[in-house]
């Protein structure tokens, strides 16, 4: 399988990368990044890329691709919506609609979080352009599937070029144990969100939305 990937260099797409590389029924990947991620491997090839909402000069690499894997992502907190749907919404749907165009039917994991609004009626501003992406990339000509985590503990010496996310890892990561413990639903890994995207591009899965259980379920089966 051949897999490209957006996000390697942020916490959640460094986990997902490292499980790409140790699994064997991954043969390459290609990460498509602003900043090398300064790894090594015969599997990963790195394309620098500036303009993440034109991929005309990467049609040629799009063609050969068996699955995506979009780890890309900004938080919401003191964004305006206008500002927050483009990093969001029109981000992620232009690497989708030229990979759709590349090459149809291919498997496309997108990244959303817990709490989406599918219904993109409700109140919490990320919650509805969230939910107005998933349906966006449900539409297209892709087999796509929406991983929806909750707390995602990154690999271990990873480290958010976000200054937020640095915060926020820094109190709530040494609490992990205990989250999994009150709350086993709502946390995961950054390794298990790998894993649980290379199940499904490898065999599917009964339903295109993934909630943190069924991460969980796929990233710790053996």
């Amino acid at each position: 399988m051949h897999v490209l990937l957006f996000g390697a260099t942020g916490m959640v797409g460094d986990g997902v990368l490292h499980e790409c590389l140790a699994d064997p029924r991954v043969a390459s990947v290609l990460a498509v990044v602003r900043s090398t991620t300064g790894i090594s491997h015969p599997k990963l090839r790195e394309r620098r890329h500036t303009d993440f909402f034109d991929y005309a000069a990467l049609a040629g690499d799009l063609a050969s691709v068996d699955a995506c894997f979009f780890c890309l992502g900004v938080s919401s907190a003191g964004m305006k919506e206008a500002d927050y749907r483009r990093q969001t919404f029109d981000l992620t749907l232009a690497a989708a609609r030229a990979l759709a165009a590349a090459r149809p039917g291919a498997t496309f994991c997108y990244v959303s979080g817990e709490g989406t609004d599918s219904t993109t009626l409700g109140r919490p501003m990320w919650a509805r352009v969230k939910g107005e992406t998933e349906n966006a990339l449900l539409r297209l000509p892709l087999e796509a599937f929406m991983f929806r985590p909750g707390f995602i503990r990154p690999r271990p010496g990873a480290r958010s070029r976000t200054p937020l996310y640095r915060a926020i890892y820094a109190v709530a990561g040494p609490l992990y144990p205990l989250l999994r413990r009150l709350a086993p639903t709502h946390v995961t890994t950054a390794e298990n969100l790998g894993r649980a995207m290379i199940a499904v591009a490898v065999s599917g899965y009964h339903t295109r939305v993934l909630e943190n259980v069924d991460i969980n379920a796929l990233g710790t089966a053996d």
